[in-house]
Order: structure tokens, then C-alpha cells, then sequence
């Protein structure tokens, strides 16, 4: 009965689709909802009927049951797109019905917090799932962030070399500058700054596994006197700097912590210091609703995690900081194709991953959902990714 009920709510919905085509195939029948001249087009073959249940549950469901096998499509970004699309039209709905659960996810503790304690495990609970994990299909300094390609027909390691290139350029590192970054990674970042540009380099992580390879990093080429990898929580950081980078890790600060994370930066920074910022931020119209509820990214993939919108960050500046914003980039267009070659090298190396690593199906299964989602999520622009420059008063 609960399967017939959800394939009709599901299905009312379907019937409603007009920015794409979906092909939905159950018991060796097929029906076709949405426009035939379509730009978009996917095919959902349902194997179970208990499939019809994940929609009705958002994104957390809807990633379930891929996961569990309940149900398979020929093209995983394109459906996104097409959902992505349709939401857009039902915001000021899901803002309704969102808001209050929202504040139930929190009433019950569905959302983890970050507190000092709560980031360690959140953080670990990702990125130390492995080295060999993110090796695999990462580029060889190991970015976990956007790259920023300069044509076409750049690789994925030629576009993160502009992206580090770009950092440095824009806070205009030199040998007399001492740069703190906030979000180790596996050290490429600082690796390529001291080396591009001479200056000291203090890097702080809260995973082990990144702190360990980092280190290794560093030693391997040769820089420990002049790149320091921490083992430690932004908040406890202590000294100044006159140049900061934060590459894609506020996205794991947690909503409760933005004016916290940008109140410790500003006191990091010398007077005549700046900031740069890499956030994938969300749209300020769907900020409070989304920012506290139960998503599948802040459930199987990022424990904790919240995207900032561009108006949250711009409050919080001139709230808790005497920081101005001095120049912004929007670069939305380059995450799909970093995506897109993440996942074409993760498929690619699954079968070894699979022996050597002892991952299974169902982990195959969640990340494919995980970066194919962010892909459309990216591609539709429901989320976006920009670099921005912050500078103290003295900064000239």
C-alpha cells in the first residue's frame, strides 16, 4: 500500500514535468513524462517498487534508494538538472513546508554540530575515509576544490596550477610574506605557494590522514623550513599573518560557526593583511532554508556541512570583522568540468580501488550520486563557487 500511495504522489508530480524529459520503466513498461523536444532527457528504470518511497523524502531519499539499488537511470546528471529545474519553481513552497522542519532536523540533533569535538569527527567521517581514496582521482597535487580552466582543452592538472597561480597572483605573495592557510587538504596549495613564491607557509588540518600526507609532502619536497602543516581547530590557531587563503573549507564551519570562523580570520591577520576566500556558496533566497536542514550531502558525505550564501558572508564581514570585500569572481562554470573529470577518473579506477581499498557497491553507488548531484547542482547554478579577496584597513 505504501509503495502504491508514493508511485501516485510521485507520479502527480511526473505528470507536472515541463523543463525535461523522464522515461520511467517499471515491469517492462515504460512511460514518458515532459516535453519529447527536450534538452534534457533521462531514463529510470524502477527495480523494486519501494524506489517510489526516496522522492518523497527529498534528497536524503532519493539518494538512499539509488544507493540501495532501488532504482538505476542512463544518465544521473541530467535527471538532477531536470529536478533542479522544476524546483526552482516550487521555492517559495519548500520554503514553507522547509522552515519548520528545518527546526525539527535541529530539535532532534539530525544535524551534527561542529563544535571542536563534533568537527574532528565530522571532518574525519570524509577525509579520512583514505589517501588512496582521493588519490585516485584527484589531480597529482591532490586539489579537492574547483580548478579553474584557462581554455578548453585543459587538463585537470593544468587547470588546478591556474587556480593555485591565480590565489597567489591575487594576494600577491612574495618572500616577505608569511601565509596562513585554513584547510590543509594534502598540501598542494602550500607546497606550490612556497615554492611559486618564497613566502613561509602555515597550514592547519583537524584530519589525520591529510595531516600525515601533507607532512610527508612537505618533507618530500624539501620545504620544512618553510612550510608548518598543524594539526588544529582554526579556532585555536594563535599568532598573525599578513596573507590568508581558505580554499573550499568553510563549507564544513556549520552555519552556527560563520561569525566565529570570520571573527578568528580577522584576528589572524595583521592590519595590513588580506584574505583570500574559495567558497561554494548557495543562493541568499534558499540560505535559511536550506542551511539547517537534512540533506543527503550533510548526511553520507559531509557530516556538519552548510554552504554560506554570498549575502551571509558579506553580513558576517561587516558584523564581526573589519575586513571589506576588494574584488569577487564567480567561477560556477568551472566546476562542472572538474566534476565531470573526478568522477570519469573515480569510474576509472574502481576496480582497484575496490580490491585494494575494500569498498564496496553501495559505496560506489553514493559517490556516484554525490558528485553526479553536485555536478547538476553546479550546472543549474542552484549552487555556485566563487573567489573572493577580503583586506584590512592598511591593506594597499
Amino acid at each position: 500500500m505504501r509503495d502504491t500511495l508514493s508511485r501516485a504522489a510521485v507520479g502527480t508530480v511526473l505528470g507536472r514535468v515541463s523543463r525535461g524529459q523522464i522515461e520511467v520503466i517499471e515491469g517492462g513498461r515504460s512511460r514518458c513524462f515532459g516535453p519529447e523536444e527536450s534538452d534534457l532527457r533521462a531514463t529510470v528504470t524502477i527495480h523494486d517498487p519501494a524506489a517510489w518511497r526516496g522522492p518523497l523524502r527529498g534528497s536524503v531519499g532519493l539518494g538512499e534508494t539509488y544507493v540501495d539499488g532501488l532504482w538505476e537511470t542512463d544518465d544521473l546528471v541530467a535527471l538532477i538538472q531536470i529536478a533542479a529545474r522544476e524546483l526552482r519553481e516550487l521555492d517559495g513552497v519548500r520554503g514553507a513546508i522547509a522552515r519548520p522542519r528545518a527546526a525539527l532536523h535541529r530539535l532532534r540533533g539530525l544535524v551534527p554540530e561542529n563544535t571542536r569535538h563534533g568537527a574532528r569527527q565530522n571532518i574525519s567521517a570524509h577525509y579520512d575515509l583514505g589517501n588512496d581514496l582521493f588519490a585516485a582521482f584527484l589531480d597529482e597535487r591532490m586539489m579537492y576544490s574547483c580548478a579553474y580552466y584557462p581554455d578548453d582543452g585543459a587538463t585537470l592538472e593544468q587547470a588546478q596550477v591556474a587556480k593555485l597561480d591565480r590565489i597567489c597572483d591575487r594576494l600577491e605573495l612574495g618572500p616577505d610574506n608569511h601565509l596562513l592557510e585554513i584547510g590543509t587538504g594534502w598540501g598542494g596549495l602550500a607546497i606550490h605557494a612556497a615554492r611559486r613564491s618564497g613566502c613561509r607557509v602555515t597550514t592547519t588540518t583537524i584530519s589525520r590522514a591529510q595531516h600525515e600526507l601533507a607532512s610527508e609532502r612537505v618533507r618530500e619536497a624539501g620545504l620544512e623550513d618553510q612550510v608548518t602543516v598543524l594539526l588544529e581547530d582554526y579556532r585555536d590557531l594563535e599568532g598573525r599573518y599578513d596573507r590568508l587563503v581558505s580554499v573550499e573549507m568553510i563549507e564544513a564551519v556549520g552555519w552556527q560557526y560563520f561569525d566565529e570562523y570570520f571573527r578568528r580570520c580577522d584576528q589572524l591577520l595583521t592590519d595590513d593583511g588580506a584574505m583570500l576566500l574559495q567558497a561554494i556558496t548557495i543562493d541568499d533566497r534558499i540560505y535559511e532554508v536550506e542551511k539547517a536542514a537534512k540533506s543527503f550531502a550533510n548526511t553520507h558525505v559531509f557530516p556538519g556541512g552548510c554552504l554560506p550564501s554570498l549575502g551571509l558572508i558579506a553580513n558576517s564581514l561587516s558584523r564581526v570583522t573589519n575586513m571589506r570585500q576588494v574584488w569577487i569572481d564567480d567561477i560556477t562554470a568551472h566546476y562542472p568540468p572538474t566534476l565531470a573529470s573526478w568522477r570519469e577518473r573515480f569510474f576509472d579506477a574502481w576496480d582497484k580501488l575496490r580490491q585494494a581499498g575494500g569498498y564496496d557497491e553501495r559505496f560506489r553507488r553514493l559517490w556516484d550520486f554525490y558528485l553526479s548531484s553536485s555536478e547538476a547542482g553546479f550546472r543549474e547554478r542552484r549552487i555556485g563557487d566563487v573567489q573572493a579577496l577580503f583586506a584590512k584597513p592598511k591593506w594597499r
